[in-house]
């Protein structure tokens, strides 16, 4: 079905992803996708997606097609436009769904039985469809929930998951989580469970229904907190830059700015600190032996610690237990385009943005596999620059492609007319 070649190459190469989804959560599990060479076509409403007009832009960047925000979680994804809420757009869907291995879309529960898109209906005409749903709270064919209506957002689902609440400084209010972490959790866990659908459907024949709740995968990643209440009644609080379990576990300061540092659980972790903090007493020290000791007098032992990291910058504490105790700086955003690591593993990638005439950087996928080549990165797709390249891949003829446009079920970029730019 594909009609705009797609790279070669990756272990889902030959797979066909309808990508409905919009924001953040559906896009990235998509993205995931189309990194590992699945063929994504990008679905989008006559007006796109939301991000599109989020930014943030570049400078000299003058057609603002999309910012940043798209062009990150929308790479290796072929782009058409298909109004859903016309009968003829539905049909179009229905028919690139034929095909397909697999759809996702993240409308709340009832939006595409409406419309005649929902799993049932697809499934009676493509039995082999994987169907997968990111919704804020579940869909009711795995569960029914008394909230399964609600919308919800990244900071909701961080909220009721439990990450803001233990997020922040000690007996200060809850603070959200920088990333939109209440989004790309539960894609991931959504990539995860497509993907084990798709090995499902290699021994049975048949697709399957893959349900994502947005506040379940908080829940699901914030697993420490669960199990605290659960065998201790302990309602963990916000718990600042330290541990509840683990000593010293946490940010540190430096001269020039802030470090990370785990001398535990491993005990011998936190003898080798001592040996370089010149402290080897410490290390030696019965009331500190343990990692249970060392939580017990978790003020005195980060107390000692930060105490010694604040004389040394960043750097020198790098040379002094780089290779042997778990540590690293805490890097910016700036930091990390200079780092050697990334670089050697080519995590910050180079990617053509139309409009520009200079290439942006975009975080890659940091999935790598041995002997295999550089991960590939292509630009995010302009609004509906595939529509008509995709709808022909699928048996429509000129005719009914003009047909479509006109009656506005189908749109963007014709190449039959206006070209996106060149690049």
């Amino acid at each position: 079905m594909a009609a705009v070649p797609a790279p070669a190459s990756g272990p889902l190469h030959g797979l066909t992803v309808l990508d409905l989804s919009r924001m953040l959560a559906g896009p990235f599990c998509t993205m995931v996708l189309a990194d590992l060479g699945a063929t994504v076509l990008k679905v989008e409403p006559p007006f796109g997606d939301m991000t599109r007009a989020q930014g943030p832009y570049a400078e000299g960047d003058e057609l603002k097609a999309y910012g940043g925000y798209f062009q990150s979680v929308n790479r290796n994804k072929q782009g058409l436009v298909v109004d859903l809420t016309k009968p003829e757009g539905a049909e179009v869907i229905r028919r690139l769904a034929t095909t397909a291995d697999i759809l996702v879309e993240n409308y709340r529960p009832g939006v595409m039985e409406r419309r005649g898109l929902g799993y049932e209906q697809l499934a009676a005409i493509n039995p082999r469809l994987i169907y997968t749903a990111v919704r804020g709270f579940g869909d009711p064919r795995t569960g029914v929930s008394p909230i399964q209506d609600w919308p919800s957002y990244d900071i909701v689902s961080q909220a009721m998951g439990g990450l803001l609440g233990i997020t922040g400084p000690v007996g200060g209010p809850p603070v959200k989580a920088g990333p939109g972490l209440g989004d790309t959790l539960p894609a991931l866990f959504a990539a995860v469970g497509t993907l084990a659908a798709v090995r499902e459907r290699e021994i049975t024949g048949h697709g399957r229904f893959v349900d994502v709740g947005m506040y379940d995968a908080v829940v699901a990643a914030c697993e420490r907190i669960v199990y605290q209440y659960a065998y201790q009644g302990v309602v963990p609080g916000p718990e600042g830059n330290a541990h509840p379990l683990l000593c010293p576990f946490g940010i540190f300061p430096a001269r020039d700015g802030f470090v990370a540092l785990a001398a535990a659980p491993a005990d011998h972790h936190w003898v080798l600190l001592c040996e370089v903090m010149g402290r080897p007493d410490l290390g030696a020290d019965p009331r500190y032996a343990h990692n249970t000791d060392r939580v017990a007098r978790q003020s005195v032992v980060l107390g000692l610690v930060s105490e010694w990291t604040g004389r040394h910058t960043r750097a020198e504490l790098a040379e002094l237990l780089g290779g042997k105790v778990p540590f690293g700086p805490v890097n910016t955003a700036e930091s990390l385009f200079d780092d050697p690591h990334l670089k050697a593993r080519s995590m910050l990638q180079q990617v053509e943005h139309p409009g520009l005439d200079r290439p942006v950087t975009i975080a890659a996928t940091p999935i790598r596999f041995a002997g295999g080549a550089e991960p590939v990165v292509r630009r995010a797709p302009l609004l509906g620059e595939h529509t008509d390249a995709v709808l022909r891949g699928c048996g429509y003829a000129e005719e009914d492609i003009a047909r479509l446009r006109t009656a506005g079920a189908v749109g963007g970029v014709s190449d039959a007319g206006s070209h996106p730019p060149t690049l």
